[in-house]
């Protein structure tokens, strides 16, 4: 097996590969991580241009154009169109190389905004999704009609994962731009160098559900290697494991003793309010799978973050 990872330097490429140099590789497989360095997966010819070079036997499509909510409400149009470019690039070139299999990463953002708790794998197309980030999320949903598409029509086992919020070493630590985890992480960062309160977007009671990137990396490999349906699969903690913001951030503020005051800034939007997901499917499949707990987990991104803060922050 030759596996290409698209997006092989991002937090969850970054992950697969930590895993697979720590012994969760097996001796028949290949893996070669690349980046927007290699290839421009907007466009067709230099996309075509990468699987020729690699030849992969299978591939990990994690690549895409990604942002916070602050971020994806200015540029809804943007986000639709560039990851619709790189999605259709990746998977018409794996099926013109006659790549055996391609495991797409979906997120739980592609949900119908109305609708029922705990969300499955059935209901990706029943509503529109949330307003704020429809550019991004419509383009995620795509992948899966493009994935039965190519079963349907060439027998090709192209399936997705869609994996609830995910953190780690090797995130998007920027404030305006990353996720609300990782934010936090930067926030608190620099209110303990100030001697200042943490001041935390929104009311800080949403609620998430938050994977750890090594957690999903051995995920993605499990998917890779034995998952065999077109139908996507959720890869989530259980709904008993949901956390609000405001507990996200005192766990933060505990792993980095920041003794500060919270403030909650309520002129910020809070995005949806919860996107509740079902494990239900993948505990069918692995049901003794251990997740690493939420607090340990925060706590080893942190001390990641601190000691790589010069190249982290960007």
């Amino acid at each position: 097996k030759r596996i290409l990872v698209t997006g092989g330097t991002g937090l969850v490429g970054r992950a697969i590969e930590k895993v697979v140099a720590d012994g969760e590789g097996q001796p028949d497989e290949e893996w070669i991580f690349v980046s927007s360095r290699d290839a421009d997966l907007t466009s067709s010819s230099e996309t075509k241009a990468l699987f020729e070079r690699h030849k992969p036997t299978h591939v990990i499509h994690l690549a895409a154009m990604v942002g916070g909510l602050f971020k994806n409400l200015r540029s809804n149009l943007d986000f639709w169109r560039t990851n619709i470019h790189i999605n259709d690039n990746v998977l018409h070139s794996a099926h013109e190389l006659g790549v055996q299999k391609v495991v797409s990463c979906l997120s739980t953002c592609i949900f119908p905004d109305k609708t029922t708790y705990p969300i499955d794998e059935t209901m990706i197309h029943n509503g529109p999704p949330h307003s704020s980030n429809f550019g991004y999320s419509y383009a995620k949903r795509m992948i899966d009609v493009q994935n039965r598409g190519y079963s349907e029509q060439h027998g090709r086992r192209f399936t997705a994962v869609i994996p609830t919020n995910v953190f780690g070493p090797h995130d998007n630590f920027n404030i305006e731009d990353g996720h609300v985890l990782p934010g936090l992480i930067h926030k608190v960062y620099l209110a303990k160098q100030s001697g200042s309160a943490l001041t935390v977007w929104g009311t800080g009671k949403p609620r998430r559900q938050f994977i750890y990137s090594l957690d999903l990396a051995r995920l993605f490999l499990w998917v890779l290697r034995e998952y065999d349906e077109v139908e996507p699969i959720i890869l989530s903690v259980g709904e008993e494991d949901e956390v609000s913001i405001r507990e996200a951030a005192e766990a933060i503020a505990e792993a980095m003793e920041f003794r500060g005051e919270l403030v909650f800034d309520t002129t910020k939007s809070d995005g949806q309010f919860k996107k509740t997901a079902s494990n239900a499917k993948l505990r069918q499949y692995l049901p003794g799978f251990q997740f690493t707990p939420f607090r340990k987990a925060v706590k080893e991104t942190c001390t990641w973050f601190n000691a790589n803060y010069a190249t982290a922050r960007k």
